[in-house]
Parts: C-alpha cells; sequence; structure tokens
C-alpha cells in the first residue's frame, strides 16, 4: 500500500479537527442566539406604537427565524464535516469541502444583507 502524500494521520489532525468541529457548533449557537435577539427585538418595537399600521415585508420575527433556522443547519453541517473528516483520516485520505463552505459564506452573506435591509427599514 502507498503512503498518501500527507502521511499518515496523527493524533493532532484528529484534535485540529475536533477544535473545528467545536467552533461550527460554538458559531451555530451564537447565530441562533442572535435570531432569538432579532426576533425579540422585533416584539419589543411593536410595543411603542410609531402611528403606521403596515407591517414591513421583512420582520424581524422572520429574520430571527431564518438565523435560528440558519443556526441549526450550521451545527449539522459541522457535525457532518467532522464525521467526513474523521472517516477520511482514519483511511489516510482528505478532502475538501469547498462547494459546502462556499454555500454556507453564500447563505451567510445573504442573512447579513437582510439585517442590513431590516435595520434599514427602521430609518
Amino acid at each position: 500500500m502507498a503512503t498518501p502524500p500527507f502521511g499518515p494521520a496523527r493524533p493532532t489532525d484528529f484534535l485540529a479537527n475536533e477544535r473545528t468541529f467545536l467552533a461550527y457548533i460554538r458559531t451555530a449557537l451564537a447565530v441562533m442566539a442572535f435570531g432569538f435577539v432579532i426576533a425579540r427585538f422585533g416584539l419589543f418595537l411593536r410595543a411603542f406604537p410609531d402611528g403606521t399600521k403596515s407591517s414591513p415585508p421583512l420582520s424581524s420575527e422572520h429574520l430571527g427565524l431564518a438565523f435560528a433556522i440558519f443556526g441549526c443547519l450550521l451545527a449539522i453541517f459541522g457535525s457532518w464535516r467532522y464525521y467526513a473528516t474523521s472517516r477520511d483520516l482514519l483511511e489516510d485520505r482528505f478532502h475538501t469541502a469547498r462547494a459546502a463552505n462556499v454555500i454556507v459564506g453564500i447563505a451567510t452573506t445573504i442573512l447579513g444583507i437582510a439585517v442590513v435591509l431590516s435595520l434599514l427599514q427602521l430609518l
């Protein structure tokens, strides 16, 4: 059996994979908490009527829910990447998840733009 170009996996490779997984989980929890804060901020704003009766097309509750869902999906993605990387390390292989990482980046950008648009409605 030929040795892969990057050599056999070392314990530090597995520990790095675990640190990356924990970073995904921390980020997912922060995104979910941010979604909760956004949703509750909308309820806070409704407590002070400003004379308008129309609801904005992008409400804080919907935006907060989108962030909470995105946080859950991010936790699932992080778990999947942890498992896949661990399996690859055990089999002396390594594959990147470039396409999946780009999708996560695009989703984060879209949610960020939605927050900016929501904040612009407050002006």
